[in-house]
């Protein structure tokens, strides 16, 4: 008998069975075994309090997940161990009355260890070693009080352990269902708390277990990025079709038809100082101030950049603190609008004139109606041909020689097209501020078109 003790000790850690095994006949000896079985295990109930202490002893001094919890909640750690020995040694001698209640009781302390973060593997091992330490107590009552008997035990062996991989199986699937939803309310939590963040209505209270659930400073800087594209992200990946630089922190969230990323920037970039010049002085131009590093840190970003063909893609400019996501989320939302339909990035602090006019639809579109009304009386191939003329003269920086290469045109050809649309608007393209209205006009008119 001692043998059969120590196999079974031997195999508490190896895996339950995938299914129970099949009922059979018993036999006269089986019938015997399991008057022995019962007897012994009412012995067990009677000394319940010390075998739970035993068995509170024994997960302390071996299994390490445990001991933690013992130290914070000694008096509900004892109290659970008894009501799971208690039901579960009466299960043994009542089947039919307590099995559901032993059942219960394993569901609940699976689904419990689940939200303390107890790993599964400790749980398992917990109860397996209450299962060997109620089967060594089984075997020594019967071999003190009633020696002759120890032999029968053997027939039911069995089916003491089944009940224990029995029971390892109803903990490890509540445990698994627990730890699922547990998984699914902090990936929720995680979405509401970051849709907050970015449409600005986080409450300052809230802040720092926002910080502590997103893994983000509360005081830091940050940028936010958006993205549109022709097709849509395949479901389920959880990222845009875009790869951003490597070693970028970015955090996603999903609004309809746009993919945002808060991206954490860390501390400012200082900048480089001034180098010394041969008779030991140094320059006196000046660095530069911190918003002038913090764009230049996300033009880099912006440069690194890949997206597919048709990706329209808006950075916004570099906000202070968690609280002001918020506002980066609404200028990385007007830097998208700002980007061509055919896809492109848009940095919000090198497009701050077309962010004007995207920020105001009404104003941009009256603008260009205003500039830009009278070429629309032109037949539209003419019309075209001037506005195209213009685009390009105005991104040569006024020069139209450069424009002319662009057009494969003559410099005249685009002097005399330049000509021609100051007579039919009344604006002079060397004035300064008619040259900002027709520049406007011209960005009102390619982004707010229709």
């Amino acid at each position: 008998m001692p043998q059969v003790v120590r196999s079974r000790i031997r195999a508490l850690h190896g895996p339950p069975p995938v299914s129970p095994l099949p009922h059979r006949a018993r036999s006269l000896a089986d019938r015997e075994a399991v008057a022995v079985l019962h007897r012994a295990a009412r012995g067990l109930l009677e000394a319940l309090p010390e075998l739970t202490d035993r068995l509170v002893e024994a997960l302390r001094e071996q299994e390490p997940a445990y001991r933690a919890a013992m130290e914070t909640e000694p008096s509900e750690i004892w109290q659970e161990v008894h009501h799971s020995l208690r039901h579960n040694v009466a299960s043994l001698i009542q089947p039919r009355e307590f099995r559901e209640a032993a059942h219960r009781t394993s569901r609940w302390i699976g689904e419990s260890r689940a939200e303390q973060g107890v790993p599964l593997d400790a749980v398992m091992h917990a109860f397996r070693m209450g299962g060997a330490m109620v089967w060594q107590d089984l075997v020594d009552d019967t071999a003190r009080r009633h020696p002759e008997d120890t032999r029968l035990l053997v027939h039911v062996a069995a089916d003491v352990w089944n009940f224990v991989d029995e029971h390892c199986g109803v903990v490890a699937e509540a445990y698994r269902q627990a730890e699922r939803r547990l998984s699914w309310r902090r990936e929720n939590q995680q979405r509401l708390m970051t849709a907050a963040l970015l449409d600005g209505t986080a409450r300052i209270a809230d802040l720092p277990d926002a910080a502590v659930m997103l893994g983000l400073p509360v005081q830091g800087r940050y940028a936010v990025l958006a993205v549109a594209g022709a097709r849509r992200v395949p479901h389920g990946t959880g990222r845009p079709p875009l790869a951003l630089p490597e070693g970028t922190a970015a955090l996603w969230h999903s609004a309809g038809d746009v993919e945002l990323a808060i991206l954490p920037l860390g501390a400012a970039p200082v900048a480089a100082e001034a180098e010394p010049r041969a008779d030991g002085e140094t320059e006196n131009a000046p660095a530069p101030g911190p918003a002038a590093a913090s764009a230049t840190e996300l033009a880099a970003l912006a440069d690194d950049l890949t997206a597919p063909p048709g990706t329209r893609v808006g950075i916004s400019s570099v906000v202070d603190g968690l609280a002001s996501v918020g506002d980066a989320r609404r200028l990385a939302g007007t830097a998208l609008r700002a980007c061509p339909a055919s896809g492109g990035t848009i940095l919000l602090d090198e497009h701050l004139p077309t962010a004007l006019v995207v920020s105001s639809p009404g104003l941009g579109t009256a603008l260009a109606d205003r500039v830009l009304g009278p070429l629309d009386r032109l037949d539209p191939a003419d019309r075209d041909v001037i506005i195209e003329t213009l685009t390009a003269w105005l991104d040569s920086d006024g020069s139209a020689q450069r424009a002319g290469a662009k057009l494969y045109c003559h410099r005249n050809t685009v002097l005399n097209r330049l000509r021609r649309f100051e007579q039919l608007t009344g604006r002079c393209l060397t004035r300064p501020s008619d040259a900002v209205e027709v520049s406007l006009a011209l960005a009102a008119r390619r982004l707010l078109a229709g």
